[in-house]
């Protein structure tokens, strides 16, 4: 008996692709249409290909004062790739430490990491402000990135990661004579491959999408991230370019979409490991 196919299942896939898929089509048909139009309600469902100029002008221009786009996206890029590459750093070589050496108060040393977790942005931003402004980095590109580079969360899940390493192949490697960072780098990095691609990504995005912490630490509008542009160039709803702000959005979608597909294969094996 053949199966047939899913039709409640497929149906309601559809609906979820259309219900995604449908806000983003009206940003990017709305960036190629009138702004006065737009303002007033008179969006239209089909773009208007002659008017697809406006990339190219929030590109090397920006709008309402803005920035030039492209280096609201170097700005963003780079903060985004420091935050996923420090965090992923930080917190592998923190459960390495955690996991695979003894001393005196490590399990503290974790549950005081772990507790962190309970703890609201909002409570730790004021403090973390101080801290910065001791140091000289407001307005610093240094500034956007280096107090977002610890993670608890990625800490608790590459401790899990290294936790079942079989301990016969510790054992194994101490026999042949492997140090700590012989052992982390011929056996715990690759075991641990498809999770750091998978963090690497999801890390990445939340870089990507910092909004209060670039908008309280840089007032330099040199230092503009992709996300602090676009509202800055909504300004006034009666004096807002629609249009460059819908472009700018699309622009600001590529960036993620192209990690994602480009590590898909290894972003759905970070998360489907645990379950091997």
């Amino acid at each position: 008996m053949r199966n047939r196919p899913d039709y409640l299942a497929h149906g309601i896939l559809a609906l979820g692709v259309v219900l995604f898929a449908l806000p983003v089509w009206l940003v990017l048909a709305g960036s190629t249409q009138d702004s006065n139009a737009i303002a007033r309600g008179e969006l239209s469902l089909v773009p208007h290909l002659s008017s697809l100029g406006v990339y190219a002008r929030v590109l090397t221009q920006g709008t309402m004062g803005t920035e030039p786009v492209w280096h609201m996206l170097l700005i963003s890029l780079g903060m985004a790739l420091a935050i996923a590459g420090g965090k992923i750093v930080i917190s592998v070589l923190s459960a390495y430490a955690v996991v695979f050496f003894r001393f005196p108060g490590r399990q503290i040393a974790f549950w005081l990491i772990f507790v962190t977790l309970m703890l609201p942005v909002e409570v730790r931003i004021i403090p973390t402000y101080a801290v910065m402004a001791d140091f000289g980095l407001i307005n610093r590109f240094n500034g956007l990135w280096i107090p977002l580079i610890a993670s608890a969360t990625a800490t608790l899940l590459f401790r899990q990661v290294f936790v079942a390493i079989p301990d016969e192949l510790v054992e194994a490697a101490r026999m042949d004579g492997a140090g700590p960072l012989r052992f982390l780098y011929d056996i715990v990095l690759p075991v641990s491959g498809a999770n750091i691609a998978a963090l690497f990504v999801i890390l990445f995005v939340y870089g990507w999408n910092q909004y209060l912490w670039p908008l309280l630490v840089a007032t330099d509008p040199g230092l503009d991230t992709i996300v602090i542009g676009i509202v800055k160039m909504i300004g006034v709803e009666t004096q807002t370019d629609w249009a460059a702000v819908m472009a700018t959005a699309v622009l600001a979608l590529l960036p993620p979409v192209v990690v994602v597909l480009v590590m898909q294969r290894w972003f759905v094996a970070g998360l489907t490991e645990g379950e091997k």
